[in-house]
């Protein structure tokens, strides 16, 4: 798990953290070694373990190490927050009227209710967002998207989209169609092997 600006931790999938990104390098070779020389190492050095998921584990996890960093770059280039956009863009995805509980916060974005308490408060100083107590809920908190939170959902996530968009234009319509899908079978056998639905935004550190 890695740690957000809260303090808090944020769950991304495939694995705990940079722990787990090490535990892979370290099956998957790492160091800039190409896959198929990987797994033919590995097959030679450990000829009774099943080799074959390093073909697919190790680009999927340093396309996500690539993939991370360069959405901080972007986001670091903007000037905003990544938890801030978080919220944000949980609240935007939502719909009209954009306004969701705290407690529903937390459920979609994986963080603790003391990590989204924080965000939602520095937003809330920020004039992105604005707090009520839940209408007929006792101790509910509902958190609506303001104007400016939507001006900055808008300009931000457009320009990270484009900017991923660049990023796997080397595939052609065809080829991004079966990856999407052929990924989405993979994440889902994933999950249910694993008993984990939870899903959040790599880059979001």
């Amino acid at each position: 798990m890695a740690n957000d600006k809260t303090g808090e931790h944020v769950r991304h999938p495939g694995g705990q953290g940079a722990d787990a990104r090490n535990a892979a390098d370290a099956a998957g070779g790492g160091g800039g070694a190409a896959v198929p020389d990987i797994t033919a190492a590995w097959a030679r050095e450990l000829p009774e373990v099943p080799v074959g998921s390093i073909g697919i584990v190790t680009p999927v996890w340093q396309l996500a190490k690539l993939f991370g960093d360069e959405r901080r770059r972007v986001l670091a280039r903007l000037g905003v927050d990544a938890a801030t956009l978080d919220l944000l863009s949980v609240l935007r995805r939502g719909g009209p009227p954009y306004t969701l509980t705290t407690r529903e916060l937390a459920r979609r974005s994986l963080v603790t209710a003391g990590a989204v308490s924080q965000r939602v408060a520095r937003a809330e100083r920020d004039g992105l967002v604005v707090r009520d107590n839940g209408r007929g809920r006792p101790r509910t908190v509902e958190v609506t998207l303001t104007p400016a939170g939507h001006e900055l959902v808008e300009a931000t996530v457009g320009q990270v989209l484009r900017r991923e968009a660049e990023l796997v234009a080397g595939l052609g319509a065809e080829q991004r169609d079966l990856l999407t899908d052929l990924l989405g079978v993979l994440l889902r056998g994933v999950q249910t092997d694993l008993g984990d639905d939870r899903i959040t935004h790599v880059g979001l550190e």
